[in-house]
This record gives structure tokens, sequence and C-alpha cells, in this order.
């Protein structure tokens, strides 16, 4: 079965963690937007009514074409669960997140959410973070003295040989790619993140750096979409 598959599964066992009422944290990227999709039929057949609350300007126009009624995050008091994709996932439920550039948004709306919940396919299963390159937001303000400080940072915690490169709108543009924010992404390629929670302290204590790609204490059930099914741990 292919990844594609496997990660319609996981999106589409997320429905059962949906209630009648709920305010749902609608995550970014592939799986995310099977969710939404499905989420959508649900609504359709009329026996869920819920409101969601996207995580970026592309969640917000798939839900909006899925009939998944939105509400502005100020206009929430509370968020009952965020369904949200991964880049990585070790066996703590520590997460990279951040491949699709909305990684602070997807990080504010799971830190609020009473519970997180987290769609991938088998292969974004590891045992140690650090293979998918980690993304950084930054201030476009003087980013390359703060992707500097990123790559001391990295260095600081154990990372030998990082590599930070700042995220282009297009593979052969000159352009960064500018997040929903209004922020640039650094990339970095760490290769193996020996301590994540001494990664994401360093990190988030550089000036210019807005947040970063570790979710090291939010997730509390990871479904993992297999070839025969799905697989779904809890904490």
């Amino acid at each position: 079965m292919s990844a594609v598959s496997q990660k319609q599964l996981a999106a589409e066992a997320a429905l059962e963690y949906v209630e009648d009422g709920m305010i749902v944290g609608l995550g970014s990227g592939s799986t995310a937007a099977l969710f939404v999709k499905a989420l959508g039929q649900r609504i359709a057949a009329g026996d869920l009514s819920i409101k969601g609350i996207p995580t970026s300007r592309e969640t917000e126009e798939i839900a909006r074409e899925s009939g998944v009624p939105l509400i502005p995050i100020e206009q929430a008091d509370r968020i009952d669960i965020a369904i949200d994709g991964a880049d990585e996932v070790d066996g703590r439920f520590r997460l990279i997140k951040g491949g699709g550039g909305c990684l602070l948004r997807e990080k504010i709306i799971a830190d609020a959410a009473d519970r997180m919940i987290v769609l991938v396919d088998e292969t974004k299963l590891v045992a140690r973070l650090g293979a998918f390159p980690l993304p950084v937001e930054v201030d476009p303000f003087g980013w390359t003295i703060t992707a500097k400080k990123v790559f001391d940072a990295l260095r600081g915690v154990g990372i030998a040989r990082p590599v930070v490169d700042i995220r282009r709108k297009q593979r052969d543009s000159l352009d960064p790619f500018i997040t929903d924010g209004g922020h640039y992404i650094l990339d970095c390629a760490c290769g193996e993140i020996p301590d994540a929670d001494a990664a994401g302290i360093a990190l988030s204590t550089v000036p210019g750096v807005v947040d970063h790609g570790l979710f090291l204490d939010q997730a509390r059930v990871v479904i993992v979409g297999e070839d025969d099914g799905v697989k779904i741990l809890e904490l």
C-alpha cells in the first residue's frame, strides 16, 4: 500500500476522535488535508456539527471547499482537539513539524488544544529525530545573524555538523519563502538530534527565532496508517 493510502486510513481513523460541538484545530500538510476533506464529508452527511480553526491559509481554503465551518482563533476560548500531521515522530511522541512552513501557527493551536492527535504513515516513525531537516521560523530582520546563532546553538547541543539554509520560495529562486506570519524559515539539516529537549531550549533562546519545529510535549495520540489498517498509540 502506498504512503498516500496509509495517510488516508489515518485521516479517516481520526474522525472517531471528533465529537459533536467540538472546536477542532485543523493542521496543515498532505495528511491533514485528507482529514479535513473527510471531516467535510461527515459534516455534509448531517451527523456532525463542529467549528474548525485552520493553521494555514492553504488549510483554510481546503476547509471552505470541503464545507467545514470555520471561526477565527480570536473567537475561541478553547480548542478541544488539534489534528495534524508530522514529518517525524519518535517513541516519546516528540515531533519534527514545519516541512510545509506553517510551524508557528501549528504550534500555537497544538499548545492551545486540550488534546493533539497526530496522523502519519509508518515511514514517519523514527528512533531518534533529525533525519528530516528541522525547520526554524525566524524574523526577516537580521536573519543571517540569526542563522549563525542557530548554527552555534545546534553545535552546542551535540549536533556535530548542522547545515543551516534559508528556505527559498521555489527551488530555482533567490527569494525566501514567506510564512503566513510574514517570517522566514531556516531548514537545519542535523542528521540526528541527540537531545531534542536541549535543542528546543537552545533554539528558543536565540534572538530572532520566532519558534522551531520541535513539538516536544504536545502530542497525546499518534495514528499510524499501515498497509492493513491503522495503529493507534496513546500516551
